[in-house]
């Protein structure tokens, strides 16, 4: 198997400011998925003190993990205003954009062990991954790797090696998914050949060998382990065969004419964050400060980035859970590293689940606050009182359970706490996720092949998830269509390749050259569903989704070509080019066993 090299091609080119103080610290803006990172970064660098240097705190414009490390332009940037002792902004265009980072490119080598009866009995893997000109995250992508292919199904023995080669070529860094998108298309195309030369069903092979609940969850390679408690794999892959129609697909390769309809299949999953109930080798902690206001609101201060998924928003909707007030209650602070505590990244598909976490036991806090400044005023015990959103006080009320009358909103007890100097109502949070829980997927596609131009269209889509309680019911189907897309993409159409003759990448950076999916490639229906778990390390038991939501799509839609056509492909992206030179040697053979040859 071989994957393609992508290029992350999120909204927001990279872009720094920074300002020299007056004391000489810094102060800077700058596109990153760690604020506290890059401020330890750029502290080394130049040896600044930590505490001189104030990164802010930005929502961006994408990044699907081309800003988990601290990019060039920032350390350019800062010795550019130390040097001139005034204010820049360095930004790069698209094109420069490009030649800074791209998914890493891998060629897998796989043996699997099964039995007649189809249960998975041991496998070795093989992962060269070309990781560019220079290393950014090589080592921890080939273990987390690892976890990717020994999560998916059970197996009793396993052999893994996995190598890093430096090639003259654009540095590669986290990509959305972390590795597991490219091991979950060639597991799956696996477990579709092995499903047909042992006729079972594809779906029944996968129910019979998934790790599920109670079993050991790899969540960052053999670093960060945690047992699984929540798990909905069965009931998606059921309830999707069944919406997708799955008992009426075509045999593989059965059809004739020009169009040619295809159906396809693939599950997934992703870790939610890097948490474990034993510290591992990988750092994840974050932090919240909540702070309530006499006006019945809160102050919501995270370090956390916000890179247009609405982890922040989630957060607040927690917030506003527990605490009973309205969600425009819940004030996001613009933050910085002199603010926050430290937070990790945003990565790893943690931040309603990490980030989501803190908040959470924050406003647990203030809540346990709250009840004990109330019972001195309604002169009861903490334990009778209870929060309730008021429609007309438009704040929530604490108030004691069974006695008509004996209430005080959040707002007024904050009032009177300022004035009775009891102090503000405070609550600060420092967190490390107990567990990395997988969220779950499984994609149903159909396609439609024209067997003429080798075009391949989309025409019907199926996704399901097990993200535990979902927070965000909109933005969770929005992450889902998303992330089709995005694996369409990865399967079809894009590739970062490389001329021999000059060296250089093929489209010269030109984004105009770069071929990427448009509206025309969406497909006219995409049914989403979530089978809702219940995770109890979560906060109200949710998981992550921001990862899981794409990794199955490449498989699923290679698995649909073929079904299509009855051709496979090992190498991505998987081009109308491709399909009809597979298509002429396809023909070739089929003559020749006709003509008896």
């Amino acid at each position: 198997f071989k994957t393609n090299k992508c290029y992350h091609n999120q909204l927001e080119p990279k872009v720094a400011v920074v300002n020299p103080e007056p004391d000489g610290g810094l102060t800077i803006w700058c596109t990153t998925q760690s604020i506290h990172n890059t401020r330890l970064l750029i502290s080394e660098i130049f040896s600044i003190p930590v505490s001189r240097i104030n990164v802010k705190r930005l929502p961006i414009g994408g990044s699907f993990g081309s800003s988990i490390q601290t990019n060039i332009v920032v350390p350019i940037a800062v010795a550019l205003a130390l040097k001139a002792r005034r204010p820049v902004r360095l930004a790069y265009t698209k094109e420069e954009d490009m030649y800074e980072h791209s998914s890493f490119q891998m060629i897998f080598k796989f043996k699997i062990g099964v039995r007649k009866d189809g249960k998975l009995t041991g496998g070795y893997m093989e992962n060269i991954m070309d990781i560019g000109a220079h290393q950014i995250q090589a080592y921890p992508l080939l273990g987390t790797c690892a976890g990717w292919w020994v999560s998916l199904y059970k197996l009793q023995a396993v052999k893994y090696v996995g190598v890093a080669v430096y090639t003259n070529k654009i540095p590669a860094c986290a990509y959305r998914g972390y590795g597991n998108p490219q091991v979950t298309w060639a597991v799956e195309t696996i477990m579709d050949e092995i499903a047909e030369i042992l006729n079972i069903d594809p779906i029944e092979l996968r129910l019979k060998n998934y790790v599920g609940e109670g079993d050991i969850f790899w969540g960052q390679g053999p670093t960060v382990k945690s047992i699984i408690k929540s798990c909905g794999v069965e009931e998606i892959l059921r309830k999707g065969a069944e919406l997708i129609g799955w008992k009426n697909r075509p045999r593989p390769g059965e059809q004739k004419g020009r169009f040619r309809r295809g159906v396809g299949m693939a599950r997934g999953y992703h870790t939610s964050s890097a948490g474990s109930p034993i510290p591992g080798q990988v750092i994840d902690y974050t932090g919240a400060i909540l702070k309530v206001n006499e006006d019945g609101s809160v102050d919501y201060i995270t370090a956390m980035v916000d890179q247009g998924g609405g982890t922040l928003e989630a957060h607040a909707k927690i917030i506003a859970e527990e605490l009973c007030i309205p969600l425009e209650k819940v004030n996001i602070v613009q933050a910085d590293t002199q603010t926050t505590i430290y937070d990790v990244c945003t990565h790893a598909s943690r931040g309603v689940y990490a980030g989501g976490g803190a908040a959470l036991n924050a406003a647990k806090q203030v809540k346990k606050k709250l009840l004990e400044l109330a019972a001195r005023v309604l002169d009861a015990y903490p334990h009778t009182l209870k929060i309730r959103y008021d429609k007309e006080k438009k704040q929530g009320v604490i108030y004691v359970e069974g006695a008509d009358g004996r209430e005080i909103t959040i707002g007024e007890l904050a009032t009177l706490a300022r004035v009775k100097n009891w102090g503000t109502i405070a609550a600060v949070e420092t967190y490390r996720p107990p567990a990395c829980p997988p969220h779950f997927t499984g994609y149903f596609v159909e396609v439609l092949v024209d067997t003429e131009t080798g075009i391949v269209k989309p025409t019907r889509v199926v996704i399901g998830a097990d993200v535990g309680r979902v927070i965000n019911p909109d933005l969770a189907e929005g992450q889902l269509h998303g992330g089709f897309l995005m694996g369409w993409s990865r399967a079809t159409i894009e590739d970062l390749k490389y001329s021999r003759e000059t060296g250089d990448i093929e489209c010269r950076g030109f984004i105009t050259d770069y071929k990427m999916p448009t509206v025309m490639e969406t497909p006219t229906e995409i049914q989403t569903f979530f089978v809702e778990t219940f995770e109890p390390t979560g906060p109200f038991g949710a998981k992550g989704l921001g990862e899981g939501a794409q990794n199955p799509a490449i498989a699923a839609i290679a698995n649909a070509i073929y079904n299509a056509i009855g051709v496979r492909f090992y190498e991505l992206p998987i081009t109308p080019e491709k399909i009809l030179e597979k298509l002429k040697e396809k023909e070739k053979i089929e003559l020749k066993i006709v003509e008896g040859v």
